[in-house]
């Protein structure tokens, strides 16, 4: 029986397995709609950034007038005594005095130094900023989601070199009793293919932990029960076109701690907009309409009461406060030229990322096509190697030497793949251009 055949069989007996236990095949397109819809860190930017959009409202830039409703009721039990100017007096003991006001009073700030349109024009980046750390949150998760699923896919792929190894195992022990009985080989050989065996199988049960812990890490991201169990795919597709150039125009444009910078820096100017609006005078209309009623138990009236409309207008102008305009201005042309310094350190940083991150993406390439050809050149060593143990012309020890070579270069083969598809999602990532 070579490899190729052993493979298969094993293979086989997976999908058995898999089959039996009716587990759900989890797509990595699956993984992320789950994602966005129960991801718990996904669910609050989602409302942070509704939170920004209810807040773009022109009663909020302070552009629409108020109503206000008010009543006021007083009462009083007093000893009086009044003297009047003939020298008379009266005096009332627990005199009792009420005074009754109510009424709508309006007012509208009709103009401000157009402070009013510059703070409607931040509310509106404000929520542009909301929804970058959306994207960004979004992008996050999306990427770690994606990392932990082909992980995932790693592990399953670790997991059936490691049964193809205790199958070929088995085969060597049986193959060793055999040669024992018949008086060609010593225990020691026997004893030799079964240790090797119950090494492979200790490995195997350890390999069998990871991916648990991995299926419970991911369902995590997924915000569902750790207990839900599935299947991922058994393949790992990397692109392998991505043009750093198309990268870096990509990132300028779309990733979001960049868009973040340059909306910090449109708000930090519509912020001196407002500071320099204070230099401007301020009208502001009122208006109101006011009932009065009041009673008194002594004195020349009695009762009284009126009604009517009252209008006016306040205007007002800053003409010296300690200089704190001018302050105020310094302090916000400053921080529009952070944000701007903001801008290219982050634009910076981003460069530096991409090409960092584009190098080690073209190395896990070329490594895969290097780990790819010595898998093969593994296994063809570990068939011929095989057949040479089944007629005894060569050691255990050279047995176990090829038998470990193949499951190394299987490993180091998917580890490859691995890395390589870590990268092509860490260069989208940063593009922000992550496909979902």
């Amino acid at each position: 029986m070579n490899i190729k055949k052993i493979y298969c069989t094993v293979l086989i007996l997976l999908c058995c397995i898999f089959q039996t236990k009716a587990q759900e095949v989890l797509t990595i397109e699956q993984a992320m709609t789950i994602a966005l819809e129960n991801n718990f860190e996904i669910k609050i930017a989602k409302n942070n950034s509704k939170i920004n959009e209810t807040n773009v409202t022109i009663g909020n830039a302070g552009m629409l007038p108020t109503a206000t409703a008010n009543i006021t009721d007083s009462n009083s039990i007093t000893n009086s005594t009044q003297v009047r100017q003939d020298g008379t007096s009266t005096s009332l003991d627990n005199a009792k005095n009420n005074s009754l006001n109510y009424g709508v009073s309006l007012g509208w700030t009709v103009f401000d130094g157009m402070k009013m349109f510059a703070k409607l024009d931040q509310l509106k980046e404000l929520q542009k900023l909301g929804d970058a750390e959306l994207k960004r949150t979004i992008l996050l998760k999306i990427a770690q989601v994606n990392s932990a699923y082909y992980d995932l896919v790693l592990q399953q792929q670790q997991l059936a070199a490691l049964d193809t190894t205790i199958v070929i195992s088995n085969q060597r022990l049986t193959l060793a009793k055999n040669r024992f009985s018949i008086g060609k080989a010593s225990k020691l050989e026997v004893l030799n293919a079964q240790v090797d065996l119950n090494s492979d199988q200790v490995a195997l049960l350890r390999q069998k932990e990871s991916y648990a812990n991995g299926k419970i890490l991911l369902n995590q991201y997924l915000a569902r029960d750790p207990k839900i169990d599935f299947k991922v795919t058994d393949e790992v597709k990397v692109d392998n076109k991505l043009v750093l150039a198309d990268l870096m125009d990509l990132a300028q444009k779309q990733n979001p701690g960049l868009e973040t910078q340059i909306i910090n820096k449109r708000i930090a100017e519509l912020q001196l907009k407002q500071v320099k609006a204070d230099r401007y005078p301020t009208l502001r209309l009122t208006s109101g309409y006011n009932f009065s009623e009041s009673q008194s138990s002594l004195g020349f009236t009695s009762e009284t009461s009126s009604r009517g409309l009252n209008y006016g207008f306040n205007a007002s102008m800053n003409i010296f406060d300690g200089f704190n305009q001018h302050r105020n201005e310094k302090v916000a042309k400053l921080q529009i030229e952070n944000s701007q310094i903001a801008i290219e350190q982050q634009s910076t940083i981003l460069n530096t990322q991409l090409s960092t991150a584009f190098q080690t993406y073209l190395t896990n390439l070329e490594l895969i096509d290097l780990e790819e050809d010595n898998e093969a050149i593994a296994r063809q060593n570990l068939e011929i190697t095989l057949d040479k143990f089944k007629i005894g012309t060569i050691t255990t020890l050279d047995f176990r030497t090829a038998q470990l070579n193949y499951v190394n270069a299987k490993v180091r083969y998917s580890n490859a793949q691995y890395e390589a598809k870590l990268s092509e999602i860490a260069l989208k990532e940063l593009a922000g251009n992550i496909n979902f």
